[in-house]
């Protein structure tokens, strides 16, 4: 019988490897459920889920060349994930923001605003600010690079 793709059979664990467990199916043939393809959850040893005589469900992947590649996490059933009670930003604590790190002759900048801006206006002053500071860079760094008379 010719096994189709998409398909949710039963079948018994044959054997196991370091790489998956191959599963005799019950409608006649074999196939491979890889280590990817066993569990929701990181698979770091086969025998921790899987035992040899074991019935499991499986999906059929693919079935071709003679090869059938089998999955059992994706022949159950999708679990939910499971939901906070809060939302993410109150789960975090707030603390204060630490202070800029300023650099030799830096000149002090306005800290940035609290929240209450507009997410525009924050970029407007971040670019202003940003701006602000290359035109020093580029004013200290002009005498230092080289570009002057040459000496013979």
């Amino acid at each position: 019988m010719e096994l189709q793709a998409g398909r949710i059979l039963e079948g018994k664990v044959t054997s196991i490897t370091k790489f998956g467990a191959f599963v005799a199916l019950a409608e006649g043939g074999s196939g491979l459920v890889h280590i990817s393809e066993i569990a929701n959850t990181f698979v770091e040893d086969v025998h921790d889920f899987l035992q040899v005589g074991q019935e499991v469900k499986v999906l059929v992947l693919s079935a071709e060349n003679g090869r059938v590649n089998l999955s059992i996490k994706r022949a159950q059933p999708p679990q939910e994930r499971p939901r906070t009670s809060r939302p993410a930003q109150a789960a975090a604590p707030s603390r204060p923001a630490p202070p800029p790190v300023r650099g030799r002759g830096a000149k002090s900048a306005p800290l940035p605003p609290s929240g209450d801006q507009a997410f525009e206006d924050k970029l407007k002053q971040f670019l202003s600010s940003s701006e602000g500071k290359m035109a020093d860079l580029n004013r200290s760094m002009d005498g230092k690079r080289g570009g002057g008379r040459r000496r013979r």
